[in-house]
């Protein structure tokens, strides 16, 4: 086995994981310090940031969280919320030149709240783009098809360099949507990881980067050891296994997982491979076959 090449945005400053809320609850800035030192030293490039609706009810917490995030390590910051309001603030107490003067990150910019647009007048910033959901008629869509989600891709992208505001390819990337395997009957992993092979093959979105919330992939499945690794790594690795090899190069994730490639005989990467191109319940029971062998 062999690690993967691939840019890490450390995702454990979310109220998601439970040891990082009980933080955020406590105001422990100290706490988190050390995790944004931790996610640093375990290879983190970026660092994800949010603190959830408290983030909301509580701006000079959010203010007091990141001045200290940034007093601790040197790190560009990815700011991860909805709202336009949250994402001002984050964004006008970054300290860029903390930061070695990279840009922050807006996580995430989508069709349906294009209004995240008008933070480039704040100042230079780089955009995660969801590639999961399209304004149709007016209207927000899901997409599950590779054209659906390559389409959207590239409108955001067109849109955004048109804006004439110092955008180029390398300030985007595209936010591949990632579902839960154990309830896939749709092929909706197989196509995104259509998605990353169009993109990844298109001259003209030559240099665009590409990434995911990684941990949506194995949710609620059980964590037998399959041949060495853990079933929920395993699969994340045979995911990224075929996407890294279509250009995919960023993930949100939490840096010290053990990422590798997985050899082409793996019993998770044969396994994964024939689950993806299965539907409806025939996918389901061809899971359940490599965690409940018969």
């Amino acid at each position: 086995m062999t690690e993967l090449d691939l840019t890490v945005i450390g995702d454990r400053i979310n109220p998601g994981f439970k040891s990082t809320r009980a933080m955020i609850e406590a105001n422990d800035l100290g706490a988190l310090q050390a995790l944004a030192v931790r996610q640093r030293d375990a290879g983190a490039t970026y660092l994800d940031l949010t603190l959830g609706p408290r983030a909301r009810e509580d701006t000079p917490f959010l203010i007091e969280v990141i001045k200290a995030v940034q007093d601790a390590v040197a790190t560009p910051l990815c700011f991860d919320d909805p709202s336009l309001a949250v994402q001002t603030v984050c964004l006008q107490t970054y300290d860029q030149d903390r930061a070695g003067g990279e840009r922050a990150m807006v996580n995430s910019i989508a069709e349906t709240r294009w209004e995240l647009a008008g933070l480039m007048d704040i100042g230079p910033v780089k955009f995660i783009m969801m590639s999961s959901e399209r304004v149709e008629d007016g209207a927000r869509k899901q997409n599950k098809t590779a054209d659906e989600q390559v389409m959207t891709a590239k409108r955001m992208a067109d849109k955004l360099l048109s804006m004439d505001r110092g955008l180029t390819l390398d300030d985007l990337i595209v936010d591949v949507a990632v579902n839960a395997i154990s309830s896939d009957t749709e092929g909706l992993t197989r196509a995104s990881l259509e998605t990353i092979r169009r993109i990844g093959a298109d001259p003209d979105l030559e240099g665009i980067h590409m990434s995911c919330g990684l941990s949506n992939l194995a949710a609620q499945l059980p964590n037998p050891e399959i041949d060495g690794i853990g079933l929920k790594l395993g699969l994340e690795c045979a995911f990224l296994t075929q996407a890294v090899a279509y250009g995919f190069d960023m993930v949100l994730a939490t840096p010290w997982r053990d990422f590798r490639i997985l050899e082409d005989d793996h019993p998770i990467m044969t396994a994964f491979r024939e689950i993806i191109a299965l539907e409806g319940l025939d996918a389901l029971r061809r899971l359940r076959r490599l965690y409940r062998p018969a």
